[in-house]
């Protein structure tokens, strides 16, 4: 017997800690097998940051059946991976948190799995927190699926209790905490096995890609219906639109036949002679194959609803580097290889857009969000490509009767009371409305000092928020977001208030001038630093910019100085990472990103160039 299930929650709430208990205890490992922490989590990026960021198959046998299960991204800007998944599986685990509840993806996944007529199983985790109120959990999920009107079978969802990090659940509280034996019989009896005939002609929808560098693209998807064998002629029905004239030849170039034959098993794959309706495949043997493309018999081409993935809502500018630096640090520096590795990009990540320019150097890249732009910039960078992002804008739209529209996110914050005043005067200035407000946390625990504040803000009045908020609350506030949906122009909405420091000159930074100015303001570089004109080295303490000269050392001579030497003593300088670059540039500044560095500069270099620019703008 077959089961193919998802595990949906948002980030943070335990689901690959789950996925690695259930292999576990399912036998996947042997018993002196050593096996890291988040096995699932594969790609460095994920274990670096602790989350995920693709979606990843596998399979475990429990008592003669085989569950098929995918491990989803918790992240709402990664939404488009869950929405791409819940095509190929029949049930899902919701995972919510003990303590913090029903959070902004747990409700974007839940909508999207109940509007696909899912069956859930809720799993409330980390019922062991000192803190844990899984009873107010229990009622607070149970009124999420009211209020996004599940059907009655999916209102009688099975609730089970369970800690994933210490490996057990249970069906009521006061049961025995032993092992995972409750879940994995809640599946077999709750999830329906997947529907198909295997008598009819084969047809199956593409849900991910990988790459194999013997085998080229492998395309992993579910069987809808009928069989597959290893020979068997196949054909591609692409979503791209074809011309009348050029059907026939790229019918031709889309037959072809299967070269190899997979399932999944654990952690490995393996390699099958023939699979059936139902069954999670990935399959070699066709060049171009996309995600939302259509696999089927060659005698019956008939294509199945592709796989609709939600707009982006902000851009960025990926344009070729052309700083004094350029070329120094990266292996992929061209405009063309620039080109080719972004719309690779668009062709395994479904919610991303590349749109090109009037430049050729330039290309529009659109996204969920900063962190899934920045995830891409930084996997790019590893990869040795050298290039310069703009700051993040947001897509607008028209509305009914012309007027322009912009996206809203639903802001979840859980701060200190001694810090609600702060943060409700800085989402005020940045066009943020106030939904509810309500004490966090469980009386029986002692932990009622949080309050969590429900906002709607503009999407643009969250760029460079962040980074405050932890400076507002001094670490100890949590915020959360995910898109809302399209609402009418807020206006202006309050951004960056302070200039920066720009190096007037090229050379290498020395520990004498920086010393001199970080009295105003706040320095990116350290000594030792190679810069150059244009390049920002700081944030300025006031409004405007400053030119300054960070290249400028103590003058020696033979005269000695009045007043004694004072000892040269340094703050430490802000890291730029991607993320706090991203919330940092303004509109006349671009961030550089190489293998080795990251650097902000002014689009105009030269000083006399930034006033004429200034002009032109004003």
């Amino acid at each position: 017997m077959l089961r193919n299930i998802a595990i949906i929650a948002h980030v943070d709430h335990g689901k690959t800690t789950l996925v690695d208990q259930m292999l576990r205890q399912a036998g996947t490992f042997r018993a002196n097998q050593v096996v890291e922490e988040r096995v699932m989590d594969s790609n460095p990026l994920e274990r670096e940051r602790g989350i995920t960021i693709l979606s990843k198959n596998t399979s475990v046998r429990w008592r003669d059946h085989r569950i098929n299960i995918v491990d989803t991204p918790g992240h709402a800007d990664f939404g488009g991976e869950v929405e791409r998944i819940l095509r190929m599986v029949d049930g899902v685990l919701l995972l919510v948190d003990a303590f913090e509840g029903p959070m902004p993806q747990t409700r974007f996944v839940t909508r999207k799995a109940l509007g696909l007529g899912l069956q859930p199983i809720v799993v409330i985790n980390k019922a062991d927190r000192a803190d844990a109120d899984p009873m107010r959990v229990h009622d607070e999920v149970l009124e999420l699926f009211m209020e996004l009107e599940a059907m009655d079978a999916q209102l009688d969802a099975p609730f089970v209790y369970a800690s994933a990090r210490e490996g057990w659940a249970v069906r009521e509280l006061t049961d025995p905490r032993t092992d995972l034996v409750p879940l994995f019989e809640t599946i077999l009896t709750r999830v329906p096995a997947p529907p198909g005939d295997r008598a009819s002609p084969f047809q199956m929808l593409v849900s991910t890609i990988d790459h194999s560098p013997y085998l080229g693209r492998l395309a992993i998807g579910r069987i809808e219906r009928g069989e597959i064998g290893v020979g068997d002629a196949i054909l591609l029905l692409s979503l791209r639109p074809i011309q009348e004239a050029e059907q026939a030849a790229q019918l031709a170039q889309r037959q072809g036949r299967v070269a190899r034959l997979f399932t999944f098993d654990g952690l490995q794959r393996v390699e099958v002679e023939s699979a059936g309706a139902g069954e999670i495949v990935a399959l070699a043997g066709l060049e171009g194959v996309d995600i939302g493309s259509t696999i089927t018999d060659p005698a019956t081409p008939e294509p199945l609803a592709g796989i609709a993935v939600e707009e982006p809502t902000i851009s960025v500018d990926f344009v070729v580097n052309m700083s004094p630096f350029a070329g120094r640090e990266g292996r992929y520096v061209t405009s063309r290889q620039l080109r080719e590795r972004l719309f690779l990009e668009v062709e395994r990540n479904v919610a991303l857009r590349v749109e090109e320019t009037d430049s050729a150097d330039t290309f529009t890249v659109s996204g969920r969000g900063e962190l899934h732009l920045g995830i891409l910039m930084e996997t790019m960078r590893r990869e040795g490509y050298e290039f310069a992002v703009s700051r993040p804008r947001i897509i607008t739209r028209k509305g009914p009767d012309g007027e322009t529209l912009e996206p809203y996110e639903e802001v979840v914050i859980d701060v200190p009371e001694a810090f609600i005043g702060v943060v409700i005067e800085a989402l005020g200035t940045r066009r943020g409305e106030m939904l509810e407000m309500r004490g966090s946390g469980s009386r029986e625990s002692g932990t009622s000092g949080l309050t969590r504040m429900l906002y709607r803000v503009p999407a643009r009045g969250l760029f460079g928020y962040r980074n405050e908020f932890l400076t507002d609350t001094r670490g100890e506030g949590m915020l959360h977001h995910r898109f809302l949906g399209y609402g009418p122009w807020a206006g202006n909405v309050g951004g960056r208030e302070r200039g920066v420091m720009v190096c007037m000159t090229d050379g290498v930074s020395v520990a004498y001038a920086l010393w001199n100015l970080q009295e105003r303001g706040i320095l990116f570089i350290r000594p030792g630093v190679e810069v150059y004109g244009g390049m920002v080295v700081g944030e300025h303490a006031r409004a405007g910019d400053l030119e300054v000269n960070v290249t400028k050392g103590k003058k020696l001579s033979n005269v000695r100085a009045s007043g004694a030497d004072e000892a040269i003593q340094l703050e430490t300088a802000r890291p730029l990472t991607l993320e706090t670059g991203l919330e940092f540039i303004g509109d006349d500044e671009l961030m550089e990103v190489t293998p080795s560095a990251i650097r902000l500069r002014k689009r105009h270099l030269k000083l006399h160039e930034r006033k004429k620019a200034s002009r032109r703008v004003g």
